[in-house]
């Protein structure tokens, strides 16, 4: 199943930065056991390559694996070596156009009408919009849909379940979710409550 696909159809991409990087690989193990399909590991946690490295090895060829806060073309080269199949960045930049080149699909990080027309000319595959809490959340979704009726737009930063509904409900190809979801499992947490939320996540977003 391409990208896009699977994001229209999961419509959820679990974000994971966490402190402890065997947590965090629990963490991501915990997430595709309680069939959230998309996690991206981001690159500011403690060990994300290695996470994602050994993430790669337990879910196999076929599952979608990000590396998000991809910044530099290192970073996406990196991301690429440990087993990323996607590449999440908070804007745009080095980061994004290597790993295009590299042949992976983008969620590029963009938050004004000019990012989004750059984005969309460097070939981004979908769009986060971030931070999307702090600039007006659903109703800045609809605004920026206005003139882009037909991006494919990932609302992320500060999204809890009653957000995700609303941008779901707006057309949001999907939602990024990372704390509200995670919480604080990637850091030594509890697995059990975070299956819980996963299982409230999936519900809204199915």
């Amino acid at each position: 199943m391409d990208f896009m696909t699977a994001l229209r159809q999961q419509r959820l991409v679990a974000i994971v930065r966490g402190s402890d990087a065997e947590a965090s690989f629990q963490t991501v193990m915990a997430l595709a056991e309680s069939g959230i399909a998309l996690v991206e590991v981001s690159l500011s946690g403690t060990g994300a390559l290695d996470v994602i490295r050994r993430a790669r090895a337990e879910l196999g060829t076929d599952a979608w694996l990000g590396a998000g806060t991809v910044l530099t073309a290192q970073d996406a080269e990196q991301a690429v070596d440990a087993g990323a199949n996607l590449v999440v960045t908070p804007g745009l930049g080095a980061g994004v156009q290597e790993a295009l080149r590299l042949g992976l699909p983008v969620v590029a990080g963009v938050l004004t009408p000019t990012d989004v027309i750059a984005a969309r000319a460097a070939g981004a595959t979908a769009l986060k919009i971030f931070p999307a809490s702090t600039v007006g959340g659903p109703s800045y979704l609809k605004a920026l849909q206005g003139p882009f009726p037909d991006a494919p737009f990932v609302p992320v930063g500060g999204v809890d379940v009653s957000a995700a509904k609303d941008y779901l409900a707006l057309g949001a190809a999907a939602v990024g979710v990372g704390s509200p979801l995670v919480g604080d499992a990637a850091d030594g947490g509890d697995l059990a409550a975070l299956r819980k939320r996963a299982a409230n996540f999936r519900a809204v977003c199915k």
